[in-house]
């Protein structure tokens, strides 16, 4: 849509994990830093939590690239399942052979032998689950007892656990409280600072091509991190639909109007709500020096409620 007209050779701005626009932001960059150390440790449970949109997606599929051997990966991005489907599902990742037939003890053991010939092996198997804060009880258990195997010296599976804040809700439960005492690493994702967004929105830019990265003034900015409220996903829906108002415009550049029609028009800013009433009763150019006052004085500390 608007790619030709700010000589962009993708879209810059997509939900979808894709690896190619990973910016190594403090935040990502620590959280990768406690996978890394851990995994490297041997830990048996690893944990990096985040509210809806923080990233944890994207820097799960960054860790499952940037794995290597001796490390061998399983995923499961959906791991609502029973315990046995849990079970077949680490058979498929892992590439075990097995039966519609197959019983659960045998299905156990057949993932228990793979660990033992992959340790024997000098190789390390890590199970990488997404969105884990849907997993039942009984399949978080399944999973803990998984990992009962190992050796006096290594735990012969590895898991890492990518969740939302529920996850840790789920964790208290007591019938699960031997897997949560087997969390050694853990990590929660926060939403970016008004100048992590400022280098964000850049740096995407600077992937999808963009001849002038400052396409988005540092107004636009400010109010992008201001309505987003530091929330990845939002800042990428916030700088599509500006981008779009701009080119409807014929601008060359993106500014802080182009960001306030982009706000009103997304619900989960939190903000649409309340910027209608206030716009209701003030000039539009008053409004906008208001935001922009709040940009400079605010930003980053102000939210509504």
């Amino acid at each position: 849509m608007y790619q030709e007209h700010f000589h962009l050779s993708t879209h810059p701005f997509g939900l979808t994990p894709d690896t190619r626009f990973f910016h190594a932001l403090p935040a990502y960059r620590e959280a990768l830093n406690v996978l890394f150390i851990a995994l490297q440790s041997g830990e048996g449970f690893i944990k990096i939590t985040g509210n809806v949109g923080t990233g944890k997606t994207l820097l799960c599929r960054k860790l499952l690239n940037n794995l290597s051997a001796p490390f061998i990966s399983a995923y499961i991005p959906n791991p609502h399942l029973t315990p046995n489907g849990l079970r077949m599902a680490i058979a498929d990742e892992l590439g075990i052979q097995y039966t519609v037939n197959t019983a659960e003890h045998q299905l156990l053991k057949l993932i228990n032998t793979f660990l033992i010939e992959a340790a024997m092996q000098g190789k390390k198997p890590v199970l990488i689950i997404d969105e884990a804060q849907a997993m039942p009880i009984e399949t978080l258990e399944a999973l803990r007892l998984i990992t009962n195997l190992e050796t006096e010296t290594q735990k012969l599976l590895q898991i890492v656990l990518f969740g939302q804040p529920e996850l840790d809700q789920l964790l208290q439960n007591k019938v699960i409280r031997q897997l949560r005492q087997r969390i050694t690493f853990s990590y929660a994702l926060k939403p970016l600072s008004a100048q992590n967004v400022a280098d964000y929105i850049q740096h995407r830019l600077r992937v999808a091509g963009a001849n002038n990265p400052w396409l988005f003034s540092p107004w636009a900015s400010k109010a992008i991190h201001y309505f987003s409220r530091g929330i990845p996903r939002l800042v990428n829906i916030l700088a599509h639909k500006a981008l779009i108002s701009a080119y409807g415009k014929g601008s060359a550049s993106v500014g802080l109007k182009q960001v306030y029609f982009a706000a009103l028009d997304t619900e989960d800013t939190k903000a649409s709500l309340r910027l209608r009433q206030f716009a209701k009763q003030a000039s539009l150019g008053l409004f906008l020096l208001i935001i922009a006052y709040l940009g400079v004085s605010k930003m980053g500390a102000y939210e509504f409620n």
